[in-house]
């Protein structure tokens, strides 16, 4: 208890109020709690479990009590548990997006070239092969920073490269061509599976994964883009209706498309799993908790990116899960997360 009161103290002096009362308002419309009683059980729960007022809400704390409140894994956890996996001194190998391309070229399955390694013209014939490309900064998370040009469109291939030089859009990638069945859930973006590892004694388990989809009318599936994510079982199949961040909405067809969410089967599932197994044991020697990023294309699978901090939030959605994740991370680990 002394050290959650202490972690508690430390986020207390960064604790935005303005916020708090958002997630106090929107949980009391939810659940119709008493918004003094909902504020006095996010304090508690902060004390008691390290769970915040932003965690209370996707959580649903509201109306999770008892035992089931000590599954959910925390922020703390989940920081102490990538300190104990992954070797900081190797975070370049997944955050630097040309290093990973470098270290996965042969499961991208694409074309990419590094502009620090050619010049204009070298850019002129990359794209001579391609009828798009994606500029990406290569540094920058979240799909922040990431560009979608039409070569057609292309008349001056020295102010382009100067100019994706200047503004630190250093990779360039061949567009992922998406599988029909992925396409039926968004067609305007890749929609990614996040498929999360850990190596254990026995190699590279899964500990859980989603699916990011578009909402319509924007190229990357993130959900901090406005996409939305669905939690997917060990099947391969969406089980629970998708989440929107930026509405708060759960969704049992896309909004755009009106696919049925629920039921709905990932396409060569268990090659995805395979390939984020192969590409775990090529960096596990420093880095053993890892959320790949993959998109499903009509050859196969392929590796769009890694995360050496995967996420422990979306994985325990109030609308997704009945009890949190703790125990089965504890279960693969065979130890406590302390």
């Amino acid at each position: 208890m002394g050290r959650k009161l202490a972690t508690f103290f430390r986020q207390l002096k960064h604790l935005s109020f303005a916020r708090m009362k958002l997630h106090i308002n929107a949980v009391h419309e939810e659940s119709g709690k008493n918004r003094l009683a909902i504020f006095c059980d996010m304090v508690w729960c902060e004390v008691r479990y390290g769970i915040g007022y932003l965690d209370y809400h996707v959580f649903g704390f509201a109306d999770r009590h008892g035992a089931v409140r000590k599954t959910y894994m925390t922020a703390v956890q989940n920081q102490a548990l990538t300190r104990q996996m992954n070797d900081p001194a190797y975070f370049y190998q997944l955050n630097d997006k040309i290093e990973f391309d470098t270290i996965f070229s042969d499961l991208l399955k694409r074309r990419f070239l590094d502009l620090r390694k050619t010049d204009a013209a070298g850019l002129r014939e990359f794209c001579a092969g391609t009828d798009a490309i994606f500029c990406k900064p290569a540094g920058l998370c979240g799909g922040e920073g990431i560009q979608r040009l039409v070569t057609a469109d292309i008349d001056d291939y020295d102010a382009l490269y100067d100019r994706l030089v200047k503004g630190g859009q250093l990779l360039i990638e061949e567009p992922i061509r998406q599988h029909p069945d992925m396409n039926r859930l968004c067609p305007d973006s890749v929609n990614t599976v996040r498929i999360v590892t850990l190596v254990t004694e026995q190699g590279a388990q899964m500990v859980y994964a989603l699916v990011r989809m578009g909402m319509g009318g924007v190229c990357v599936d993130n959900v901090s883009s406005g996409g939305m994510y669905a939690p997917v079982n060990e099947h391969g199949q969406l089980y629970r209706p998708a989440f929107c961040d930026k509405t708060g909405k759960y969704y049992q067809r896309h909004p755009v498309t009106g696919t049925e969410i629920t039921g709905f089967q990932i396409p060569l599932f268990d090659q995805a799993l395979e390939l984020c197994r192969t590409a775990s044991r090529r960096v596990e020697a420093h880095l053993k908790y890892i959320g790949w990023d993959v998109a499903i294309t009509p050859d196969g699978p392929v590796l769009v990116e890694g995360n050496n901090l995967p996420g422990y939030d979306m994985c325990q959605n109030a609308g997704h899960v009945d009890e949190g994740m703790l125990p089965r991370f504890e279960r693969l680990l065979g130890r406590p997360i302390v």
